[in-house]
């Protein structure tokens, strides 16, 4: 079932979707070559709690830290640690935050100082696949116009997209009905209504679509080794569109 949310309950989503822009707001400014990830985490995870909310992740599921930190072939999940980024790294970093028991979601890939052409063009285009399904969202919308949207401009750029992974409701739970996979025929699906939380996150590889989750049993890595981009934002279904509860003032414009 899809759960609709009462403007109160809209109200809470908000706050948690702004701390998490807030949080990727530091992070963007404290990645740099040099810098590892579990120093990035403890920057989140301070940040949130400042806040008085909960790092959504942080013990679900038993995963160990705050944010999920996955660099260059990781495609998400990856779990921060010692591991010092390189000028020329991709990272992306998926956050969560729950703000009086309601959760804001919201993934970006960053580079690390000076990085390629073709990383430029990965992170590019998977960030506008993630606003070409954004632009679609409003009532009567079936779902999968969305995931289709998402699919025609990653393959459009020849890159793959991951069917393993996918995007989800949100509100109460981390991980709420629909699925919203990131890939599919347009005109399928549940119609949208006023009052879905959706989080929306292509991601998108360099080469297969193909991955594998290491022995950690978290850290999900590209099968063919390429690298790959994860954008997600949370999305509020209003009466005429949507609203994008993660959005950073520096997004907003």
């Amino acid at each position: 079932m899809i759960i609709c949310k009462s403007e109160s309950e809209l109200q809470y989503m908000r706050r948690a979707g702004q701390i998490v822009a807030e949080t990727h707001q530091l992070l963007k400014q404290a990645i740099r070559p040099g810098v590892t990830t579990s120093e990035l985490d403890d920057i989140a995870e301070s940040y949130i709690r400042s806040q008085d909310a909960i790092p959504s992740f942080k013990g679900y599921n038993q995963f160990p830290a705050s944010i999920c930190a996955s660099v260059n072939n990781e495609l998400v999940h990856g779990i921060p640690g010692t591991r010092k980024l390189n000028d020329g790294d991709i990272i992306s970093i998926d956050i969560g935050a729950q703000y009086k028991g309601f959760h804001g979601d919201s993934a970006w890939t960053y580079g690390v100082g000076v990085i390629s052409e073709e990383s430029k063009r990965l992170l590019d285009i998977t960030e506008q696949s993630l606003y070409a399904g954004l632009a679609l969202v409003k009532p009567d919308v079936r779902l999968f116009t969305i995931s289709h949207a998402i699919q025609q401009v990653i393959e459009a750029a020849g890159f793959s997209v991951v069917r393993e992974f996918v995007g989800h409701g949100i509100g109460a739970e981390l991980h709420e009905e629909p699925q919203i996979p990131n890939y599919g025929l347009p005109d399928r699906g549940p119609r949208l209504k006023p009052g879905m939380v959706l989080a929306i996150e292509p991601m998108a590889n360099i080469g297969e679509r193909y991955v594998r989750t290491l022995e950690d049993n978290w850290t999900v890595v590209t099968e063919d080794g390429s690298w790959c981009a994860h954008f997600e934002h949370t999305v509020a279904v209003t009466a005429d569109g949507c609203e994008i509860l993660t959005l950073s003032r520096e997004q907003a414009g």
